[in-house]
């Protein structure tokens, strides 16, 4: 452990190493092994840290075999001295971000008795897996409540390593994963947990946590949450929100939601009111056909008419020319769509005259004795219409 500077001080922003080896993984991708390194490779639910060797970006880290490797964009130099340098602001996010998880689960177990399975740090947010398949907004409330109580008491976080004969001294919200090189996070008085993330020195410097919403996932509860500077972040995207609805719907926040309703309310009825007049124009339009057509098969060519449109005037034309045959086509822009349909009045078989219209434009559809329908590659309605006449007759 001695090499790996991010256990004894999680605060080193740079530090000096020897190049140990640099090589090439089975992808290509270079990777560098140091003689000490404090880059924090990805592990324990904790994403990586990135930042620079000798000017030289590590844009990943993993150990491997016990190794550390630091994945660059680029060789290094052979012989000189390395000199690193974290991303900060990522790291020290990274710190806030996991010492909350540890409080907000310490939280929920203390209160509730629910344990914390399973955890990830996210770029945006983070998340848990309550072992539970309930939890209502009064218990996430008083679990907020808690955690940021914990962390403005401005409790020490300590690290430490212990042996098994030492780790019977804690009681350890989970079970180890491991039997030696054991390290504890602790918060005295409040959690003990075996954890090899780094954390800030102190509760207060995580800041604030805020629990965004939870769902329900494989009978367990998913509860999503931020903390530190990343709920300073979410409070402003949410304000920028807040103000350009507050501009659009003319109303100040506190009545943003009733005018939202009726708003929706309104819209509601408009739709309405469209297809209520959408009905009355399918009924003049299938009036001027039907006197249109002088013959037993009446045929229309329409533009960029949906099929559902197509059915719902057809079936309005049989309903009041029960004795004629409806032909009905739409030149869309990618295919050529039809619905035949028929008068109760009137004979012929419905589904063999559908099947010689689909040959015309190598297309599939179906239907029933009464109303079919159908599409195919394109072609103008006039030829198609030319074309299924010919083949009737």
């Amino acid at each position: 452990m001695e090499n790996k500077l991010y256990y004894h001080d999680a605060y080193i922003k740079k530090f000096s190493a020897e190049l140990i080896t640099q090589k090439e993984d089975e992808s290509g991708r270079i990777y560098a092994i140091l003689s000490q390194t404090a880059f924090y490779p990805t592990g324990g639910g904790q994403p990586f840290d990135t930042g620079f060797l000798n000017g030289v970006e590590v844009v990943d880290v993993e150990e491997v075999d016990g190794e550390i490797r630091h994945y660059i964009k680029g060789k290094l130099a052979e012989g000189n001295p390395v000199e690193g340098a974290i991303e900060w602001d990522r790291r020290f996010d990274h710190m806030q971000q996991h010492a909350g998880q540890h409080i907000l689960s310490a939280s929920f177990e203390d209160l509730y008795g629910y344990k914390t399975v399973s955890f990830h740090l996210g770029k945006d947010t983070l998340t848990i897996d309550l072992d539970t398949e309930n939890l209502s907004a009064d218990e996430a409330a008083k679990v907020e409540e808690l955690a940021n109580q914990v962390i403005l008491k401005n409790r020490p976080i300590v690290t430490k390593w212990v042996d098994e004969e030492e780790l019977k001294q804690y009681r350890l919200r989970k079970e180890l994963s491991v039997s030696n090189n054991i390290r504890l996070v602790i918060i005295p008085d409040f959690d003990y947990n075996g954890c090899g993330g780094t954390h800030p020195n102190s509760t207060a410097e995580i800041g604030s946590l805020k629990i965004l919403g939870w769902e329900m996932q494989k009978k367990r509860v998913r509860v999503e949450f931020v903390c530190g500077k990343r709920v300073l972040n979410k409070l402003g995207q949410k304000h920028e929100v807040i103000k350009e609805l507050t501009a659009l719907l003319n109303a100040p926040e506190q009545d943003m939601s009733s005018t939202v309703i009726r708003l929706l309310a309104q819209n509601k009825d408009l739709e309405k009111t469209i297809e209520e007049m959408k009905d009355q124009l399918l009924k003049f339009e299938a009036n001027e056909i039907i006197e249109s057509g002088k013959n037993d098969m009446v045929s229309t060519v329409f533009q960029n008419r949906s099929i559902q449109e197509l059915q719902k005037l057809a079936r309005l034309l049989v309903s009041t020319a029960e004795d004629k045959i409806f032909l009905l086509a739409s030149e869309n822009e990618e295919k050529l769509q039809f619905v035949f349909a028929k008068g109760k009045k009137t004979e012929g078989d419905l589904k063999g005259l559908s099947q010689r219209a689909l040959s015309i434009i190598d297309g599939k559809g179906g239907g029933n004795d009464t109303l079919v329908q159908g599409g195919g590659k394109w072609m103008t309605g006039e030829e198609f219409m030319q074309k299924v006449t010919g083949i009737i007759q």
